[in-house]
């Protein structure tokens, strides 16, 4: 089973579940700039209403560019440590990191569409 993430909207999640590349259920959240508070709760009910369990992942995919700066590191990071903690293949999809499935566990790097403006000094009166 396959777990799908994309977090690259700031309203929006979108999870889903793949059985050798059949669609099995999808879930989409709104989630107005709260994927952090969302998306642990939403992939558990997710997997509950299927009745499955995440040992029953064998990979995780997820969207990693094209998205904001937090919105893509709240999906990469959150499919980084499920599929460590559970010792499967992660894979980015917008790059060639699918290729790399068959490693045990790898990471995936966000691809930002600019530079991120985290560095910037701020002002303070």
């Amino acid at each position: 089973m396959t777990l799908y993430i994309n977090t690259t909207q700031n309203n929006l999640i979108e999870i889903s579940l793949k059985d050798k590349n059949k669609l099995v259920a999808v879930k989409k959240i709104k989630s107005h700039r709260t994927q952090a508070e969302k998306l642990l709760p939403a992939i558990e009910k997710l997997l509950k209403a299927n009745k499955l369990k995440l040992s029953n992942l064998r990979n995780i995919e997820v969207e990693n560019q094209a998205g904001s700066f937090t919105c893509l590191r709240i999906g990469v990071v959150t499919a980084n440590a499920l599929a460590y903690a559970l010792g499967i293949p992660v894979a980015g999809t917008g790059s060639q990191e699918l290729k790399a499935k068959s490693q045990k566990f790898s990471v995936v790097e966000p691809i930002y569409d600019k530079e991120p403006e985290i560095t910037a000094k701020k002002h303070f009166s």
